[in-house]
């Protein structure tokens, strides 16, 4: 995982609806095209930490024919570091395409 990407995946991720680790895995996948592979073993440390921030909470789901899972929300406090956020990335985003031009390609 790229360290610097996950806070704001995750709080954005979560600020669409409640869900739990493997669904954010799988979205992330699919979000990139495959190009950002995150592993659980990497998630769920992140996840903790975020929980003990106070950015999210988790509640355990049983669903029937299914496996206990435990559920994750953004917070009103995560809610607020998520604008931070957006603010941080966007600001970065209009550094790099002017540095970059318009339409930047992979080489």
């Amino acid at each position: 995982m790229m360290a610097v990407s996950v806070r704001p995946v995750i709080l954005s991720i979560l600020a669409q609806g409640d869900t739990y680790g493997y669904q954010i895995i799988k979205r992330v996948s699919g979000l990139s095209g495959g190009e950002m592979e995150w592993a659980a073993g990497s998630l769920y440390p992140v996840l903790h930490k975020m929980r003990t921030e106070g950015l999210i909470e988790a509640y355990w789901v049983q669903e029937e024919g299914a496996r206990k899972r435990k559920f994750y929300r953004i917070t009103t406090k995560g809610v607020t570091a998520l604008e931070k956020e957006k603010k941080q990335w966007l600001t970065m985003h209009h550094v790099l395409i002017q540095l970059w031009g318009a339409e930047p390609r992979l080489t």
